[in-house]
């Protein structure tokens, strides 16, 4: 069987779509995939099971990216065929079985649940959870990057974002870092990795001289994306924006906490039994006017969370994550 998987350009909604991949790879052994998205995103399906093809589509004038797409898509009768981006090229190709999203998305569904609908109601209401595929390459990358000591507990920081507004100040993560990482933390001593895109250093750099030492690995700019995924599934705790990394943390299993203020939590808080989110304290709709453009916004738009808000979540979230993980009979 072949399907062709169309998904987002963005790594965040990217990792999203993976557990409807995953269901239907587990669903259809021997299943061959063709994978299309964005060049961002990319580099996440390298490790997918049967993958054949992977369309890096980069956007042309005049859509010549879809263009591009049906002219090596269109030989081939596909089993399966999902578009996540809603374009009409599903009708512009053969197909036995094309899986689409339902239309009618409501700002309250979260977006797991929006892509779990193209397998029908019980998709929507249990929709399979994103999840990334690890090579052994990329274990050994982050073996290498983590030394030694790569089974100790580690501390992520992921303190950057698409764009400003949505960056909780650096300062603030310092301050959580010391807190959870410091004698009287439930994290007492461990190491601190900081991630970030490789262009998004400057905006890191102020997290990272502030927590330098011995203890701190900067992951800026030296593993790809399935590099950091290996690395994510050592976390101990994962903080960050709303972000890629933080979907990526949520899908390698590791405690995620997202930070949220100009974006919904509601749709798009980190997925998964050990994971949280906080928000400050105005809403979505006071902070991302109808007519407000991101990128006019110089500054962060999360002043209003709190350092002890953030802290005592993720003491929380440590908590929960010890209590589900205790064998039965010891909690």
């Amino acid at each position: 069987m072949k399907l062709l998987f169309i998904t987002n350009s963005r790594i965040g909604d990217a990792v999203l779509s993976t557990g409807l991949l995953a269901h239907l790879i587990r669903s259809h052994p021997g299943l061959r995939v063709t994978v299309a998205c964005g060049p961002v995103a990319a580099p996440l399906f390298q490790g997918v099971p049967g993958l054949e093809t992977l369309h890096a589509m980069r956007k042309q004038p005049r859509a010549g990216h879809w263009r591009t797409l049906w002219a090596a898509t269109v030989g081939t009768r596909w089993d399966l065929l999902v578009d996540l981006r809603g374009s009409p090229l599903p009708w512009l190709l053969r197909a036995r079985r094309r899986l689409i999203p339902r239309a009618d998305r409501s700002a309250l569904d979260h977006r797991v649940r929006q892509i779990g609908s193209a397998l029908g109601p019980a998709g929507f209401a249990n929709p399979p959870p994103p999840v990334l595929w690890i090579r052994p390459e990329d274990e050994a990358a982050a073996d290498a990057i983590l030394g030694p000591d790569t089974g100790r507990p580690l501390l992520v920081l992921a303190p950057t974002a698409n764009w400003a507004g949505k960056v909780w100040p650096a300062e603030r993560f310092v301050r959580v870092a010391q807190d959870l990482t410091g004698p009287n933390g439930p994290l007492p001593g461990v190491r601190v990795a900081v991630v970030a895109a490789p262009n998004e250093r400057p905006a890191a750099q102020p997290v990272l001289d502030a927590l330098d030492g011995p203890l701190l690995i900067d992951l800026i700019g030296h593993l790809d994306l399935l590099g950091v995924q290996a690395v994510l599934r050592r976390a101990s705790l994962f903080v960050g924006n709303d972000s890629g990394l933080m979907h990526m943390a949520a899908a390698a299993g590791a405690p995620t906490l997202g930070l949220f203020g100009p974006s919904r939590d509601a749709h798009y808080a980190p997925w998964g039994p050990f994971c949280r989110a906080v928000r400050t304290d105005e809403p979505y709709d006071v902070l991302f006017p109808p007519d407000l453009d991101p990128r006019t916004v110089e500054s962060s738009l999360l002043d209003s969370l709190p350092v002890e808000r953030v802290t005592a979540a993720a003491r929380a979230l440590l908590n929960d994550v010890a209590s589900l993980r205790a064998p039965s009979g010891t909690r």
